[in-house]
């Protein structure tokens, strides 16, 4: 089937009234015996989110939100796949594909949408104007579970590459970080016929052996951060890569598990000096939190991990590659790690502020690197 459908989110009010429910019902554990949180998300912040998440979060406000962006569902390989797409009145205007990862949502996009489609109104140039199409993940937000194996990064490539041109886009851009850079660098491979370049906020790339006996200070400290993340940081992703299933069930069953679950990457990977409400705030940051718990996604979310995580593509991408790199994201490529990997990098920054989460942190940030790297291609 290659019929576009308009999608509305409405959710039910039974389902909120559940939630409220499940929140004022939740069985917390005991305290934390350090004062930080290096045992995770602290008791006390939990208390509070769940606090404010069921007495004075609105979600019919955020609802809203969401749906001032034109939104639609078309289903690609057996597969509803549910999109923003929001069309610029600008001439110049040139389509960009932009994905989301874990755990994220299209809700990371919300503050960019309306500066990529009509740059002049928000003190920009029409020459760097976009069309946005903005997808949820196969098994994430609103669009559809894979019922059988096989959609791992190259297969969702593939269908977003269906998906422009669906929407009739012959040219385009593609952007993204996480999960969404493994995407877009599978379209790279993959739609080079279509695909005119691609620009990624984390860019996955093995680091160059040719350089261990030569390593700037930048690169051994993104091998110390790496490091750190594999003893640290990577529990979550060692779960989700083997059993994505048996973490469904308490992430289904429970808000608090499944905001805990996900808060606690946001102060791990933004560059919140110590609190993710620091860049973010207390609704921003449950708006993303309910795109898993409202459509019930913990499984089919971490599912990728277990499709995609030990096979990562080491082919290098051919086509235009720009590469942004925000201090406090996980793996920070160096330029030579990355020239080995993309041999047509037109362009290459390292910023000074930002983590994980560029375009829902540091926006403008954000935006002008995207600006940045399409403009040498357009």
């Amino acid at each position: 089937m290659s019929e576009i459908r308009p999608f509305k989110i409405d959710i039910p009010e039974a389902e909120l009234d559940d939630l409220k429910r499940r929140l004022a019902a939740t069985r917390f554990p005991e305290k934390e015996v350090v004062d930080d949180w290096s045992q995770g998300i602290p008791l006390s912040y939990m208390k509070e989110i769940c606090s404010y998440w069921s007495e004075k979060y609105d979600w019919r406000e955020r609802e809203a939100l969401l749906n001032q962006w034109p939104q639609f569902v078309t289903e690609i390989d057996g597969i509803d796949i549910h999109f923003l797409h929001v069309t610029s009145q600008h001439e110049e205007a040139r389509p960009l594909i932009v994905t989301h990862g874990w755990p994220g949502s299209v809700v990371e996009f919300q503050k960019v949408i309306g500066p990529l489609t009509d740059p002049t109104a928000h003190g920009g140039d029409a020459s760097d104007a976009f069309h946005v199409v903005c997808p949820s993940l196969p098994g994430y937000g609103f669009s559809g579970k894979p019922t059988a194996p096989g959609t791992g990064v190259g297969k969702i490539g593939d269908m977003w590459a269906q998906l422009m041109a669906r929407l009739g886009y012959d040219q385009y851009f593609a952007q993204g970080g996480d999960w969404g850079a493994m995407v877009t660098t599978m379209i790279g491979l993959q739609d080079t016929e279509h695909c005119a370049g691609i620009h990624l906020n984390m860019p996955i790339v093995p680091p160059d052996p040719d350089t261990m006996n030569d390593l700037t200070e930048q690169e051994q400290g993104a091998l110390a951060s790496m490091q750190y993340y594999q003893e640290w940081g990577a529990g979550y992703s060692k779960q989700q890569s083997t059993r994505p299933q048996t973490l469904g069930y308490g992430l289904a069953d429970s808000p608090s598990g499944q905001a805990g679950w996900i808060l606690e990457k946001f102060y791990e990977w933004t560059d919140c000096n110590g609190h993710p409400e620091n860049v973010l705030t207390r609704d921003e940051l449950l708006d993303n939190v309910m795109l898993y718990w409202l459509p019930a996604t913990p499984a089919s979310s971490g599912r990728l991990y277990w499709e995609s995580f030990n096979t990562p593509s080491v082919d290098p991408v051919k086509i235009p590659v720009g590469c942004s790199i925000f201090p406090k994201e996980i793996f920070r490529s160096s330029k030579r790690w990355a020239d080995k990997h993309f041999p047509q990098l037109i362009y290459w920054n390292e910023l000074e502020k930002g983590g994980h989460f560029a375009a829902f942190e540091q926006p403008e940030l954000w935006l002008n690197e995207v600006r940045s790297c399409f403009r040498e291609l357009r």
